[in-house]
C-alpha cells in the first residue's frame, strides 16, 4: 500500500497537483504548494462542499474571519494553555521527536487505540497521566540519530506565533491561528444580529489554519499549514443529540454523493475518556488510507456550551440567545463538523487512483473523480492537425471556458491525449474529426467506460451540462 501512496505522490508533482513547499531552497516541512490541477481541485472541493452546506440550505451563513486574533481569543479557548504534543529533544545533536511517535517506533507496536487517538488530533486536554507514561516507556531510550541521552516528555504549545505592531514585546504577542472555529464563536452575535437568524442556524467558514507540528507526514494528510470547512451549528439545549446525528448522517452522505466509495469509509465515536473536556459527543468519519488503514477524515462534535461561556466570560460580553417566540433566554450548545480541505483532497487522490490493464503490455492510469471534483471537466480535440478541424476545436473550447475549467491538445496521437487526460481524472473528451465537417456531431469519450457516443454539436450544451452539474 505504500507503493500506492508513492504513486499518488509522483503523478500529483508530475502532473501539477502538489509540490513540495518551497522545494527550489530544499523544501520547508510540512508545507505544499498547489499546482495548475491541484488548485483547480481544491477550489472544486470548497465550491461543492459550500453548494451543499451553505448555499442550498437556510439555515446556514457564511463567514470569512482574520487569520491573526486577539491574542485574549485563544486564552478562553484554552490553546495557549493546552493544545500541544507531547516532545522530547536528544541533549546532543537537538533533533526533536514527537514523544508518542519516539515510543512507538523503539517498541515496535502501536499505542493502545486511546491513547493514540488522543495525542493524534490534539486533544486540549494536558492529560498528565500520558507525560507520565510516555517519561517512563522512554526511561534508557537514546536518540535514533545519534545515540545521545533525550530530555524529559513535555508539552510542546503547536501555536505559531507572531507579534503585531513594530515592538516585540509580551504585550503585542499574538498567534496565527490553529483552527477557524473561534473566528466563529466570536463573531456569533454580530452575525445574529445582521443575519437575523433564529436558532437552530449555523455559521460556515472556509479558511487557512496553522499548526507547529512536530512530525508532519503522510503527504497532505498531516501539514502545517493547512484549509479547513467547519460549521459550527447552534441549537437549543435539549436539541444538540438529535443535530448531532444529524450531521453525522449529512457529513457521510456528502463524501458518498461526491465519489467516495462506501467500503472505504466509516464512522467512529469517540469513547468518554478521550474526548475533548469541551464535547459532549465526537465522531470521526474516517478513511481507509494506504498508510495505517482507517484514520480520521472529518470530525463532528457536540461542543456544548463551552465555547461561547469562555467568550462570555473573558470578554464581559453576554453571548447568550434570547428566544422571542418561548421567552427563554439560554446559551446555545453547538454541533461542529471540521473537515480539513487538503485531507479531503487526499482522500479524493487516494480513492480516484487505479490502473487497468487495457491490453497485453499496456496499463492505463486513471482518476475516477466524481465530476464535481475533477479539475479538468471537458478536453477538446482535433483528431489531426487540420486547420479546418483545429479552428472547430477552438471554437468549442472558447464556448465551454465560461462553464468549466477545459483542457485543449493537438500533440501527439489521439490515443496518448485520452491517456492523458485520463491521468488527470477529466471525465470527457471531445474530439473533432473529418466526419465532423459533414454531420456537425463530435466523438465525446467518457472517461470510465472509454466508451465513444456522437453527439451533436447542437445538443452538447444539454448532453454535457446532464453529465457534469
Amino acid at each position: 500500500m505504500e507503493d500506492l501512496m508513492e504513486k499518488i505522490v509522483s503523478l500529483a508533482k508530475r502532473r501539477g497537483f502538489v509540490y513540495p513547499g518551497s522545494e527550489l531552497y530544499n523544501g520547508l516541512g510540512g508545507t505544499w504548494d498547489y499546482g495548475p490541477l491541484g488548485v483547480e481541485m481544491k477550489n472544486n472541493i470548497k465550491k461543492a462542499w459550500w453548494k451543499a452546506f451553505v448555499q442550498e440550505r437556510d439555515d446556514v451563513v457564511g463567514l470569512d474571519s482574520a487569520i491573526v486574533l486577539n491574542s485574549k481569543v485563544w486564552e478562553a479557548s484554552g490553546h495557549v494553555s493546552k493544545f500541544a504534543d507531547p516532545m522530547v529533544d536528544c541533549k546532543k545533536c537537538k533533533k526533536r521527536y514527537r514523544a508518542d511517535h519516539l515510543a512507538q517506533e523503539l517498541e515496535k507496536k502501536k499505542l493502545p487505540e486511546k491513547e493514540e487517538d488522543i495525542l493524534e488530533e490534539h486533544n486540549l486536554n494536558a492529560h498528565p497521566e500520558v507525560i507520565k507514561d510516555l517519561n517512563e516507556r522512554l526511561k534508557g531510550a537514546t536518540c535514533p540519530a545519534c545515540g545521545g541521552a533525550l530530555t524529559e516528555v513535555r508539552q510542546f504549545n503547536l501555536m505559531f506565533k507572531t507579534f503585531v505592531g513594530p515592538v516585540e514585546d509580551s504585550s503585542s504577542v499574538a498567534y496565527l491561528r490553529p483552527e477557524t472555529a473561534q473566528g466563529i464563536f466570536i463573531n456569533f452575535n454580530n452575525v445574529l444580529d445582521s443575519s437575523r437568524k433564529k436558532i437552530p442556524f449555523g455559521i460556515a467558514q472556509i479558511g487557512k489554519a496553522f499548526r507547529n507540528e512536530v512530525t508532519p507526514g503522510n503527504f497532505l494528510f498531516r501539514s502545517r499549514e493547512f484549509e479547513q470547512m467547519e460549521i459550527e451549528f447552534f441549537v437549543k439545549p435539549g436539541t444538540d443529540e438529535k443535530w448531532f446525528e444529524y450531521w453525522r448522517k449529512t457529513c457521510l452522505d456528502w463524501f458518498l454523493e461526491h465519489g467516495i466509495r462506501k467500503e472505504k469509509l466509516r464512522l467512529r465515536d469517540h469513547e468518554k475518556d478521550e474526548l475533548s473536556h469541551y464535547a459532549k459527543a465526537a465522531t470521526d468519519i474516517e478513511y481507509d488510507y494506504p498508510f495505517g488503514g482507517f484514520g480520521e477524515l472529518e470530525g463532528i462534535a457536540n461542543r456544548t456550551d463551552f465555547d461561547l461561556i469562555q467568550h462570555s466570560k473573558f470578554s464581559g460580553r453576554d453571548l447568550s440567545y434570547f428566544d422571542e417566540q418561548t421567552k427563554e433566554k439560554f446559551i446555545p450548545y453547538v454541533i461542529e463538523p471540521s473537515l480539513g480541505v487538503d485531507r479531503a483532497m487526499l482522500a479524493f487522490l487516494i480513492d480516484a487512483y487505479q490502473e487497468e490493464q487495457v491490453g497485453e503490455n499496456d496499463v492505463r492510469v486513471v482518476l475516477r473523480f466524481h465530476p464535481k471534483v475533477a479539475p479538468i471537466k471537458v478536453a477538446i480535440f482535433p483528431l489531426v492537425k487540420d486547420e479546418k478541424l483545429i479552428k472547430m476545436a477552438r471554437d468549442l473550447y472558447r464556448r465551454y471556458q465560461s462553464f468549466w475549467m477545459i483542457a485543449y491538445d493537438e500533440v501527439t496521437s489521439i490515443g496518448r491525449r485520452y491517456r492523458r487526460q485520463d491521468e488527470i481524472g477529466t471525465p470527457y473528451c471531445l474530439t473533432v474529426d473529418f466526419d465532423t465537417l459533414e454531420d456537425n456531431a463530435v466523438t465525446v469519450r467518457d472517461r470510465d467506460s472509454m466508451k465513444q457516443v456522437r453527439v451533436k454539436i447542437e445538443e452538447l450544451d444539454s448532453y454535457l451540462m446532464t453529465k457534469i452539474c
